[in-house]
């Protein structure tokens, strides 16, 4: 088996949307436990992030760090940028669901025309491997961000199939909330907390939980294990809204405030129908191309890999995994705000 502790000794590493909550900690991660790592290049459009960015990477200490001003919809600027990389991974995305409801064309350019850009710059350059990121969203969407983001993951997959002789990977990570990320309920509701009151849109409402040193874990799993085609799920635990706020302002009126357009009350990561290309790898699930570019047993036996049943389904609500008032209030004070106090 191959020395994955040593696929990134002099490689070079770009990150689009790399200024964001996922790229930031990928960072952080790999220049911490890769330090023979050559380059990471953080690619995204937003100056002033990328400034910021480098006040907490300063040159002089981390000296494998470059920044590159882009936009994914910039297919030549994506081509240079991505030449001499050997792994990209693809966290760029327009996603909230509101605002991509209210301005689906610009939606649609980032998260789909993006991807296939991406696509397309990989190919044309020496990029080894490319994992992109998804959402819980993309999994039967019912609102314009997950229908892009359903896209976005059929163009990487089907990437595999019109690769010809490239030896070039692509996998993608499918996961759920990522706790405290920008945008995130639980940094809106501990800032709504001051009011005495949190919006709740459903009492029913579920999501699952990530930690983002899990969604850090997956990508890195995916980059290193991934023999091209995958969907990984993880296997997490689910939160109701109503122990979030419970967790967060127990003193805190709870407004019920309806479901916003987009949203669902339980999310989901593997329907029925994908239960058909759906194994069991452990840690994780992972969804097959129904026709891999691999031999399916061989697959098996590296992973050890067990179908799951016909009819299968992974969803919020339905989980068997749960976190309690307890273990949300432990779990922010780790991973969200060190001085958190309810």
């Amino acid at each position: 088996m191959q020395d994955y502790n040593k696929m990134l000794q002099n490689k070079t590493i770009l990150i689009t949307g790399g200024t964001g909550s996922l790229g930031k900690a990928l960072t952080k991660y790999i220049l911490s436990n890769h330090p023979e790592v050559k380059k990471i290049i953080i690619f995204s459009r937003d100056e002033q992030k990328q400034f910021q960015m480098a006040q907490e990477f300063p040159s002089i200490e981390f000296p494998q760090i470059r920044f590159f001003i882009g936009d994914v919809r910039d297919k030549e600027r994506l081509i240079r940028a991505f030449k001499e990389v050997d792994y990209v991974i693809h966290a760029a995305a327009m996603k909230h669901v509101p605002i991509a409801e209210y301005n689906p064309e610009e939606c649609v350019k980032t998260n789909i025309d993006g991807a296939r850009n991406v696509v397309d710059a990989c190919l044309q350059t020496n990029v080894e491997r490319v994992v992109a990121l998804s959402t819980d969203k993309a999994c039967a969407p019912i609102n314009l961000y997950g229908a892009t983001k359903l896209a976005s993951d059929k163009l990487f997959v089907a990437a595999n199939n019109i690769k010809g002789w490239n030896p070039i990977r692509f996998s993608v990570v499918r996961y759920g909330n990522v706790m405290g990320s920008n945008g995130s309920v639980i940094p809106f509701f501990i800032n709504k907390k001051k009011e005495g009151v949190l919006p709740i849109t459903d009492p029913n409402m579920t999501r699952f939980n990530i930690s983002l040193q899990g969604g850090v874990d997956m990508v890195m799993h995916a980059l290193f294990h991934a023999w091209g085609g995958e969907i990984f799920v993880p296997k997490i635990p689910s939160y109701r809204i109503t122990d979030v706020a419970k967790a967060i302002g127990p003193e805190c009126e709870q407004k019920i405030v309806g479901i916003r357009p987009g949203e669902k009350v339980h999310e989901e990561m593997i329907t029925p129908s994908d239960s058909f290309y759906t194994y069991d790898l452990g840690k994780y699930f992972t969804i097959l191309p129904a026709v891999p570019k691999f031999k399916l047993e061989d697959f098996i036996k590296e992973f050890g890999a067990v179908k799951v049943k016909e009819g299968f389904a992974y969803n919020s609500g339905d989980n068997e995994e749960w976190e309690t008032v307890d273990s949300l209030r432990s779990l922010i004070k780790e991973h969200v705000d060190s001085t958190f106090e309810y």
